[in-house]
């Protein structure tokens, strides 16, 4: 069964916190998980502190990672603003592969080659 670290929804509309569980990948997004594991609230409540908060539980969350459950692209973010992942973690989104100067053909190069395909057809 694929486990699987993401964010559940719930609050009202402009009010939402979110859950951070674990569930198998194939449910749905607000499912019954497997286990609650933490909650995330982006809002600044006025009067209250002056930043967003976040409550999990560190242990239960490296637990679910070492047993080969895949976090979400935006709980990967979130556990590494709180140290949990290393910037460079095997989770981390890849980048895509960039292509070097010599892998790129020049633009006159190419139309260049378009061209003499065109003589030769027309020919």
């Amino acid at each position: 069964m694929p486990m699987r670290l993401r964010l559940a929804v719930h609050g009202k509309r402009n009010d939402r916190i979110f859950h951070l569980v674990a569930m198998n990948q194939r449910s749905r997004r607000n499912a019954k998980p497997t286990e609650l594991l933490g909650v995330y609230d982006p809002r600044v409540k006025p009067g209250g502190p002056d930043h967003k908060t976040v409550e999990w539980s560190v242990g239960r969350i490296r637990y679910w990672l070492s047993v080969g459950a895949i976090p979400t692209k935006s709980v990967v973010k979130l556990l590494e603003m709180g140290n949990i992942l290393k910037p460079g973690s095997p989770f981390h989104p890849k980048p895509l592969p960039s292509l070097s100067a010599s892998e790129v053909a020049p633009r006159e190069t190419v139309l260049a080659s378009t061209e003499k395909q065109e003589e030769t057809t027309l020919s």
